[in-house]
């Protein structure tokens, strides 16, 4: 499945941002999706995944209770909505896709990644 991330930009500390994710299968339902972030210096690292169906979500600690992830199955897109964003947040944001069982939020490893979107906070 390919991937497109969009809706990176430049926000202030204590802002709120959303990216999307475009995907080209027309069977988005068969993955696990999920998203990425990896900032300057440091390895990528998890954010946060949803189940096929959408019922079940996981996320890092680092942004449990800010970030929220959704997904539209029948227009083939995944969001991340994220608030309270801080300047450690700052990084680009990868969407990824895994081949799973329904119920399952296990992305890692992702079996696609799209290109990263950039997410700047300033303060």
């Amino acid at each position: 499945v390919q991937l497109q991330a969009s809706g990176g930009g430049l926000v202030q500390a204590g802002g709120s941002l959303s990216v999307s994710c475009a995907a080209s299968s027309p069977t988005l339902s068969n993955y696990i999706m999920g998203w990425f972030r990896q900032a300057p210096g440091k390895e990528r690292e998890f954010v946060a995944s949803i189940s096929r169906a959408g019922t079940k979500t996981d996320y890092a600690e680092a942004v449990k209770g800010r970030f929220r992830i959704s997904r539209d199955n029948a227009k083939n897109m995944v969001y991340l909505q994220m608030k309270s964003l801080k300047l450690e947040d700052t990084a680009v944001y990868y969407c990824a896709a895994k081949t799973g069982v329904t119920g399952d939020t296990n992305i890692r490893p992702p079996n696609s990644w799209g290109q990263g979107t950039l997410v700047t906070v300033s303060s």
